[in-house]
Formats: C-alpha cells, sequence, structure tokens
C-alpha cells in the first residue's frame, strides 16, 4: 500500500522536473522554471498530507478493531485487490496471504512417489524430553519386563498426574533409560507383531467440556496438543482462545500432508468437531495455498472449521506465522496447535475408543540411497527406519527437518513431533577459502552465489556452517526471511541482556524454535538462535 502512494508522489515529481528541464533547454522563460519548481512543492506536500491521512486512518482502524489485512482501510485503492492475476484459483472467496518474505531450501534427496512401504520397525521409544512443560523425572506407572497395550500408561507428570503418557504400541518394556541425575531419558517397547489397543468408553461431543478434557488426559492424546505462548504441553486449566492447525509443510525435505490423511478423512473431521467443542473461540486451519499445490479436498472442506490459506515460501508453513497473520497472540492470550497426524489420532480415539499412534515417517535426504515413506507408529527405531539405505561415508542423521531437528545417531528413536528422518553430509571439512572463492553452490540467500538464476537447482546441503561465531552484528538479514511483524534481532538482543519487559514487547509470546530457525540459518554472525529464544521462553513462563 504503501509503495503505491509512494509511486503516485514520484511520478508526480518526474513529470514536473520534467517540464522544468524541458522549460530550460528550450530556452523559455524562467519564470515557468520557477512556477515549476514551487508545483513540484504543491505536490509533495499534498503526497505528504494524504499520505499522514492515510496512515491515521489505518491507525484508528486498528484501534477500532477492524482486520486491516483483509479490508482496505485507505485513501488509495489497493492495486492487488484491483488485478489479482497472481491468485490461485482454489483460494478465490477465501482468506488468502501471499508471504513473499522467506527462504525455501531445496535440497536434493527428496521422496519422488507416493508410495508408502511398511517399515521393518519392532523397537519404538517414549521420550519425556519431547514433552516440554513435564518434570524431567515423571513418575513411572511401568517396570522393565512388563507387557502393555497401545494406550496403557507409562508414566505421569508429578506436577499434573492427571495428564497420562501411553504406549505407542502393544508389547513389552525392555528398558527405562536414565540420563543426568537420573532422569529419564527413554521408555523402550520392544513391538507386538499383531498390536493390541486398550479400550476406551468414549464420552458424546455433547458431554460437558471436562468430561471430554478427562476423557483426553487419560487416554494420553493430550500431550499431543501443545500450547502458545511457550510452545508446551497445553495445560488443561485452561480454555483456548483458539485452535491452529498447518495442513501442509514448507520445511526443507518436508513430507506431503495430502498423503497423511489419505484414508483417514473420518477421523480427521472427527478430530476437528471434537477440538472445535473445547475452544471458545475457532479450529483454524492454514491450507497450501500455492498454485501448484491444492490442499487435499478434506482440508478445503473440513467443517466446524477456519480455512485460510497461505502461500509463499517457508516458513508459509509454519503455524506459528499462520497464527501471526490470522489472530496474533499475546503473552496473555492461551491458543492451542496440532499438527495433522495429532487430529487424526484423536479423532480415531472418538471413533474407536482406542489411541492409534500409527505415522507416515519420511526417510529424505542427500546420502538416503532410496527415499520413501514408511508406515510405522509414534517414536519409531531410527536405526530400523534407515537399516541399509544410507551411503557410505560420514553422515548427520537427523530426527526432523534440517533446520530444526535433533542430530541422533542409529541407536536413536524418531522424535514424538517429528515424522521426518533427514540424512546429509557431516560437514566436517575445511573449504579453504570458501569465503573468497565460492566455487560451490550452496543454500544460501547471498547474491555472492547465483543460486537465484537457478530456481529449480537442488542441492547437496552439509552441516557445514562455513564459518565460526562471530560478533552478533545487525545486517537485515532476520527481518528478510521472517514473515512477521516482529523484529528478530532486537527480541535476540533482548533475551541475551535479561530485559523480560523488552523481550514481551518485541512479541516472544508469539514464537517458537521453528519461527526462528531460518534466521538462524542465514546468521552472519552463527549464533544459536533456537537455543536463545528457548531461554527467554523459558524465562517468560517462570515470569507469568
Amino acid at each position: 500500500m504503501k509503495s503505491h502512494k509512494c509511486r503516485l508522489i514520484y511520478l508526480g515529481s518526474f513529470l514536473f522536473f520534467s517540464k522544468a528541464s524541458y522549460a530550460q533547454g528550450s530556452g523559455s522563460d524562467n519564470s515557468l522554471l520557477i512556477y515549476s519548481l514551487i508545483g513540484l512543492g504543491v505536490v509533495l506536500v499534498i503526497g505528504a498530507i494524504l499520505s499522514l491521512t492515510d496512515n491515521l486512518m489505518q491507525v484508528e482502524a486498528k484501534q477500532a478493531g477492524m482486520d486491516t489485512s483483509k479490508e482496505n482501510f485507505s485513501l488509495f485503492p489497493d492495486l492487488g485487490s484491483i488485478i489479482k492475476g497472481d491468485q490461485p484459483a482454489h483460494t478465490k472467496g477465501a482468506s488468502y496471504k501471499k508471504l513473499k518474505k522467506g527462504y525455501s531450501i531445496n535440497l536434493s534427496g527428496k521422496i519422488s512417489d507416493g508410495v508408502i512401504h511398511d517399515a521393518p520397525v519392532n523397537r519404538f521409544a517414549v521420550r519425556p524430553p519431547n514433552f516440554r512443560g513435564i518434570a524431567p523425572i515423571p513418575k513411572m506407572a511401568v517396570e522393565e519386563g512388563e507387557e502393555v497395550k497401545a494406550g496403557d500408561e507409562l508414566f505421569f507428570d508429578k506436577g499434573n498426574p492427571s495428564i497420562k503418557y501411553v504406549a505407542p504400541v502393544s508389547g513389552e518394556v525392555v528398558e527405562i533409560k536414565r540420563g543426568a541425575k537420573r532422569a529419564i531419558s527413554e521408555v523402550i517397547i520392544l513391538a507386538d507383531k499383531e498390536i493390541k489397543y486398550k479400550k476406551h468408553d468414549v464420552p458424546s461431543l455433547d458431554s460437558d467440556r471436562s468430561v471430554l478434557v478427562d476423557f483426553l488426559m487419560e487416554s494420553g492424546v493430550w500431550t499431543h496438543i501443545v500450547q502458545r505462548p511457550f510452545d508446551v504441553v497445553a495445560d488443561p486449566s485452561e480454555t483456548p482462545k483458539n485452535i491452529f492447525i498447518s495442513t501442509f509443510d514448507t520445511s526443507p525435505l518436508a513430507l506431503d500432508l495430502n498423503v497423511v490423511v489419505d484414508g483417514h478423512e473420518a477421523a480427521f473431521q472427527q478430530g476437528i468437531t471434537a477440538l472445535s467443542v473445547l475452544t471458545s473461540g475457532s479450529v483454524h486451519l492454514g491450507l497450501n495455498g500455492d498454485k501448484n499445490n491444492r490442499p487435499h479436498t478434506v482440508y478445503a472442506g473440513a467443517e466446524n472449521a477456519e480455512k485460510h490459506y497461505f502461500s509463499g515460501p517457508h516458513p508459509a508453513g509454519n503455524v506459528g506465522v499462520q497464527i501471526h497473520h490470522t489472530d496474533p497472540i499475546s503473552p496473555t492470550d492461551v491458543v492451542w496447535t496440532l499438527k495433522v497426524e495429532d487430529v487424526i489420532t484423536i479423532g480415531k480415539l472418538f471413533l474407536t475408543g482406542e489411541y492409534h499412534a500409527d505415522r507416515i515417517v519420511g526417510v529424505a535426504g542427500t546420502q538416503v540411497l532410496q527415499p520413501a515413506m514408511y508406515k510405522t507408529y509414534l517414536g519409531a527405531s531410527i536405526g530400523d527406519l534407515t537399516a541399509e539405505n544410507l551411503a557410505e561415508g560420514n553422515n548427520r542423521i537427523i530426527s526432523g527437518n534440517v533446520l530444526t531437528g535433533r542430530t541422533v545417531d542409529g541407536e536413536d528413536f524418531l522424535d514424538a513431533r517429528s515424522n521426518v528422518v533427514s540424512v546429509i553430509k557431516e560437514g566436517n571439512e575445511h573449504e579453504l577459502f570458501g569465503w573468497l572463492l565460492p566455487l560451490k553452490p550452496r543454500p544460501s540467500i547471498s547474491k555472492t552465489f547465483p543460486n537465484f538464476l537457478m530456481p529449480g537447482l537442488e542441492f547437496e546441503g552439509n552441516s557445514n556452517t562455513h564459518g565460526e561465531k562471530r560478533a552478533f552484528v545487525v545486517t537485515g538479514q532476520y527481518e528478510s526471511v521472517l514473515p512477521m511483524d516482529i523484529y528478530p534481532q532486537h527480541l535476540v538482543k533482548s533475551i541475551m541482556a535479561n530485559d523480560f519487559e523488552r523481550m514481551e514487547g518485541l512479541g516472544l509470546a508469539e514464537m517458537s524454535e521453528e519461527d526462528i530457525a531460518l534466521c538462524e540459518f542465514v546468521c552472519t554472525s552463527k549464533m544459536p538462535l533456537q537455543e536463545i529464544l528457548r531461554e527467554g521462553l523459558d524465562t517468560m513462563r517462570d515470569q507469568m
């Protein structure tokens, strides 16, 4: 909008300057030049007054509670609303937001087909560190050697015993691993060949809200609900203002979530219906607005939910970015977020009375011989998933995507909120004068590399940071890739300075690690931004 106003003012200035130059060149009286300059001054003054008036109108509209992102509260026409030539046909008539900021890391090793294979996995684990907000030493409800069914309680949080953490499969509890100070790191289950399920009595969705909350906590699916601010397991005593679900993923080597919902349409809709009862607001679905990636019909046609289309580079698929452009949260607000898989699990619980933690997991990356999708269960063994499918060499295996995932080894297990195992080269080779002689293409927003001339080029990424930690300088890089009205560099510095009021005022409540991960990728100073942000969130939570 501001660019349209500036163009009008610049056009008027150009016309007057052109007239003045012509007058001088033709030998006309100097008075014509003077009149032209006076006219130019009048145009600039009028333009400044109109611009100020336009800004005041928008400020008043925001203070009155109007949604300025959807309606044009301006003196000037919105050319985008007139032309609308780039809005995909399947988003017409719906809430649509095209995000320009961001950067999509195009790595080789993508999953090229929609075939889902049966995974040869027989070991699964539930990891307490995956659930933020839980005490490091939860109370165990089982012992090693004990047999469990899918949905049986494994442990609970001493701070909130009502929330049960349950087994994703049936089988034998073969090991309970402990870390520092005897904190429980993993509960490992050797799965049965045929999964057996604990049966629950399902309450009606017309029941009192407290009955439904107790049912979700007892069955184990409550732990799939994440609360913002702080990105922790939801507090059952809070009623969320809204619930947000992103139905597409723009992170590197991400799964196609249209494939994930195939065959589970009824369960997804049942999950949405159940969630709509638990909020005082609405369930919001973030749908893919890219013209080449139409959302699944079950997403586009979901009932009891508001649909919003987003298009643009990563992180357009992040639920935090979608919240920011739909209904931003404040430190006093509480909202819930879930993944598509979690909604399906909730829906199956209400349809069958059983806890189904089956998952579609992708194994992808430059070091994967045959990138593929596998049908398995939550917490699958990474060693089993990647067996005999990795190229030789020094590999970096990641539970999750390359921006936010956790480095693991073959003896580890997939994190509860990860649906992809990413494998890239371990970038431990020193590149001599790499900054001076950028001979090899690599993912970068820098124009030093001609990547922008080859938008379809796939990169063989590695874990090399191409430099060491440097002075924390202002570069503007963070703002160029974060499509949120937040100043991430100022926010990070306020966290480092432990300035609580400033970090709260700069929008910390809206952020999670995945939202700032791309800023960390482009950071010239090589700052651990995700780690710093988590420190700020924990500090803010302690102060609440």
